[in-house]
C-alpha cells in the first residue's frame, strides 16, 4: 500500500524546515509572537533558550522585544504543557494548549504535591489546608502586584514550612512548600513568572497574577494543536506527534483524524502532512544557524535521522537526551557550539560541510556575539561538546 502515498523525500522535509522555522535569512520576521506561532511554541525551561531561539529567527536580534512579548504585552504565555515541558506560546494559541495539554498536567501535578505534602508532614498538611494556602497567596499577590516567593512568605508563613525528602538518603534534603506551591498555581492558570531580578538570563523572578485562560472543549483543542503542528512539523510520523504532545496513541490518532491528515510515505516509513501540504516546496536560499540547547527545531521530532546523524548523537546530547547548542546547514545538523567566558563564540563542525557552509556558519557566529554583547550564557543542560568548546 505504501506505493499508493505520495512521496515526500528527506530534502524536501528540510526545504520545508528552511521555510517554515524561519532559519533562512529571507524568511525571518520582526515580532517575537510570530516567531513562537512558526514553532508552536517555544521551550522555556532555561530561561535563555527563549531568547536565543528567538532572536535566531528574527530580523533584527532584541532581546527587549522578547521581552515585550513575554512581559509588558504579555502576548507570550509560558504554559507546563507538552511532554510535561515549559513552552511559551502565543496568546491566541494558549487556550488550545491550556486544553488539550496543560490541564490534565496540571490535575496530575496537583495530585502529586498533596501526596508529597502528606507523606512529609505527617498529616498536617490536606487539600483544605492547601486550597486555603492557595486562596492566601492569590491574595496576597493582588494587594502586591508581583512578588518573590520570599516576598509572599512574609504573607503566608505557611510557605515558609520546609519538607524532608528522600529522609536516610545520602542525597536528603528539605525543600521549601512555597517553590513548589507556586509552581503549582503556574501550572494551574493562576500566576505567571514576571520579568526576572536581574539580567534575561537569571532563574530570579517574581511573581504576577494573570486571567484564568477561557475553558475550550478538549477535543477541538487537541486537533488545533496538531494541525498547528504539522503545518509547522509536517511531513511527520505519528510517534513524532505522540512524543512530541506527551499523548496517548488514541488522542494521536484522534487528533490526526480530526485534522484529516494525509499518508505520505516518508524515507523510512510513513508519515502525515495536512490536506493541503503535499506539493513539493522550493528549496529555501543557503542557510546556516546556531540554535541553542532545548530549541523547538532541534527537538521537535522523535525519529531526527533525516536531519541529525545517530553518530552525532552523543557529542550534542546530555544523558537525559536534551540536545544542547547545535550547529545547522540547509537543514541539517552538523556540528555543536558554545560561548566562552570572554563572549567567544565557539563552533566545531562533526561533518564536512563545504566552504559556503564555514562562511556562512562565521557570518551567523558574529551575528549571534554582537547581540549577546557582555552577556555570557551557559546552558541549563550541558552536553559534551559544548563544554570541549568551552574548556
Amino acid at each position: 500500500m505504501s506505493s499508493l502515498r505520495p512521496r515526500i523525500t528527506d530534502e524536501q522535509r528540510r526545504a520545508r524546515l528552511g521555510r517554515r522555522h524561519l532559519l533562512s535569512p529571507a524568511h525571518r520576521v520582526t515580532a517575537v509572537e510570530d516567531v513562537a506561532d512558526a514553532l508552536v511554541g517555544l521551550h522555556a525551561t532555561d530561561a535563555a533558550t527563549v531568547y536565543l531561539s528567538a532572536c535566531a529567527r528574527l530580523v533584527e536580534p532584541s532581546t527587549a522585544e522578547v521581552e515585550r512579548g513575554l512581559y509588558d504585552d504579555v502576548t507570550l504565555v509560558k504554559l507546563l504543557s507538552m511532554r510535561r515541558t515549559i513552552f511559551a506560546v502565543s496568546s491566541g494559541l494558549a487556550p488550545y494548549v491550556d486544553a488539550s495539554t496543560a490541564r490534565a498536567i496540571a490535575a496530575r501535578e496537583r495530585a502529586a504535591f498533596l501526596k508529597f505534602l502528606q507523606q512529609g508532614t505527617e498529616g498536617s498538611w490536606d487539600e483544605q489546608r492547601l486550597v486555603r494556602t492557595e486562596r492566601e497567596v492569590l491574595a496576597a499577590l493582588a494587594a502586591r502586584g508581583e512578588a518573590t516567593t520570599a516576598e509572599l512568605a512574609k504573607d503566608v508563613p505557611a510557605l515558609r514550612e520546609t519538607i524532608l525528602v528522600s529522609a536516610g538518603k545520602p542525597y536528603a534534603a528539605r525543600q521549601s512548600v512555597g517553590s513548589r506551591l507556586l509552581r503549582l498555581l503556574a501550572s494551574d492558570g493562576h500566576v505567571r513568572r514576571s520579568r526576572p531580578r536581574g539580567s534575561w538570563t537569571s532563574s530570579m523572578y517574581a511573581w504576577a497574577p494573570v486571567d484564568q485562560l477561557p475553558e475550550l472543549p478538549v477535543r477541538e483543542s487537541k486537533a488545533e494543536v496538531a494541525r498547528r503542528w504539522l503545518a509547522s512539523f509536517g511531513p511527520a510520523t505519528e510517534a513524532d506527534l505522540k512524543w512530541w504532545t506527551g499523548w496517548t496513541l488514541g488522542d494521536t490518532r484522534r487528533a490526526l483524524a480530526d485534522v484529516g491528515a494525509r499518508d505520505v510515505q516518508l524515507a523510512h516509513g510513513p508519515g502525515f502532512v495536512l490536506p493541503d501540504d503535499l506539493e513539493d516546496v522550493a528549496p529555501a536560499e543557503p542557510w546556516a544557524a546556531l540554535l541553542p540547547g532545548l530549541d523547538p527545531t532541534a527537538m521537535g521530532w522523535r525519529d531526527r535521522d533525516w536531519y541529525l546523524s545517530p553518530d552525532h548523537v552523543p557529542a550534542l546530547f546530555d544523558r537525559a537526551g536534551n540536545i544542547g547548542p547545535t550547529v545547522w546547514w540547509n537543514g541539517r545538523i552538523v556540528g555543536g557550539w558554545a560561548q566562552r567566558p570572554d563572549g567567544e563564540i565557539a563552533w566545531r563542525l562533526l561533518a564536512d560541510a563545504g566552504p559556503d557552509a564555514t562562511s556562512a556558519i562565521e557570518t551567523e557566529a558574529a551575528r549571534l556575539s554582537s547581540w549577546l554583547g557582555d552577556v555570557r550564557v551557559t546552558p541549563r543542560f550541558r552536553t559534551p561538546l559544548e563544554r570541549e568548546l568551552v574548556g
